[in-house]
């Protein structure tokens, strides 16, 4: 055999060798893998921008299911650690604002609750014991109140009352459901009757109230509604929060409003958007408290139209729309610590881009383009946010505000 020829056979069987190689160390991308993913959720930032805390959702193939836990990592990537390993879900942290402890959601009682876990060690302690699941909360500015999202009949005065109408229901032979109005289920959740209202309570327990007493409504929205649409206003005295209350127009209607209701209870809520009779949604406060940002849609009905940027100067003053001619619909807002301007995850082009948007001007430039970017936070000249793409999973990233150096 020629050289040449001689060379060439050992360089096919070489390349034969590695792709054999290769194809045993790879495999096509299956479902299996897809369920055995651990997924990456919900990044909190710790107050002084140093700590990222987050939560993990990990298949446990022993036990058929998927286990969430919360993780902190170092804001520079470096650090990571487990922080809860109980095999109940934990979801939800939520910083205090010395940034020493993390609240969070829990079923380890049996029930979903709020617990708190001391950064400087020892382990988590229940803060909440009510009747009632606690589906979405919020912690107050200055960490002595809770806002808790509670599954009430709107009839019955307190807690207990709902639990007895629950156990009586469940007491009965027959199983018939009447309904008289729409909605009667959310994709696979069957409606029982209650409706979900915001309740305030000291962080250190004492009397709940319901500060939506008597509202035909739901806040947060279903089915996919959170905390997000509630914020402490600055004072941390009274609640904001999103609901559609228009009795039994509920099924076709987008009129969903922003409502301000007193902790105490001491006079109903007041409706803040009700000139709009399309959707209102989405409240944040600016960082000195002085003005209300949140999304509104301007046609009824419309539930496809875009979202725009509301500035409402609070307590009082003229509302303003940012950047009017944006043709784009954001899909949450977040104010920059020194208040000069509003980061916007928002779809684009067939990826979620992250805009910085000028308060003053109105100007908008992309801070990240490419993939599915979600849950920024700025802090230190530089955004924590959530990103992935169509060839990777979700997962933390950092960047300056300028799009560049992302990590």
């Amino acid at each position: 055999m020629r050289r040449p020829a001689m060379l060439l056979a050992l360089l096919v069987s070489a390349a034969a060798t590695m792709a054999a190689a290769q194809a045993a160390e790879s495999h096509l991308f299956s479902v299996q893998d897809m369920i055995a993913m651990d997924r990456i959720s919900d990044p909190q930032v710790s107050p002084d921008g140093k700590r990222i805390a987050f939560v993990v959702s990990a298949l446990d193939l022993p036990a058929n299911k998927r286990r969430t836990d919360l993780y902190l990592v170092s804001a520079d990537g470096t650090g990571m650690r487990r922080l809860t390993s109980h095999e109940a879900a934990d979801t939800s942290p939520r910083w205090s604002p010395d940034g020493r402890t993390l609240y969070f959601l829990s079923t380890r009682s049996g029930s979903s609750q709020i617990w708190r876990l001391s950064l400087d060690g020892g382990e988590a302690v229940a803060v909440t014991k009510l009747p009632l699941d606690v589906g979405s909360f919020l912690v107050s500015p200055d960490a002595t109140k809770l806002a808790v999202a509670l599954d009430v009949f709107i009839d019955c005065p307190t807690l207990e009352c709902t639990t007895k109408r629950l156990d009586e229901v469940a007491g009965r032979k027959a199983t018939g459901v009447i309904y008289d109005e729409l909605f009667i289920r959310h994709w696979d959740t069957w409606s029982d009757h209650r409706r979900t209202h915001w309740h305030a309570l000291s962080v250190s327990g004492g009397q709940i109230v319901d500060v939506m007493r008597g509202m035909d409504a739901d806040s947060p929205s279903k089915p996919f509604g959170g905390a997000e649409e509630a914020a402490f206003t600055p004072d941390g005295k009274s609640l904001i929060f999103t609901a559609k209350d228009v009795g039994r127009e509920d099924a076709w209607s987008t009129n969903y409003d922003l409502f301000v209701a007193p902790l105490d209870a001491s006079s109903p809520p007041r409706d803040l958007t009700a000139a709009n009779k399309a959707w209102d949604t989405l409240p944040v406060f600016s960082p000195d408290g002085k003005t209300l940002a949140y999304l509104a849609m301007a046609v009824p009905g419309y539930e496809a139209d875009r979202f725009r940027i509301k500035l409402l100067p609070w307590p009082q003053g003229t509302l303003r729309t940012l950047a009017e001619n944006w043709v784009l619909s954001p899909s949450s807002v977040v104010w920059s610590p020194d208040g000069k301007t509003l980061y916007a995850p928002t779809d684009s082009q067939g990826q979620k881009s992250l805009f910085a948007i000028d308060v003053a001007s109105g100007s908008m430039p992309t801070v990240g383009k490419d993939g599915t970017a979600d849950a920024p936070t700025p802090w230190g000249g530089r955004i924590i946010y959530m990103l992935d793409t169509l060839t990777a999973p979700v997962e933390i990233y950092s960047v300056k505000t300028d799009g560049t150096d992302a990590k």
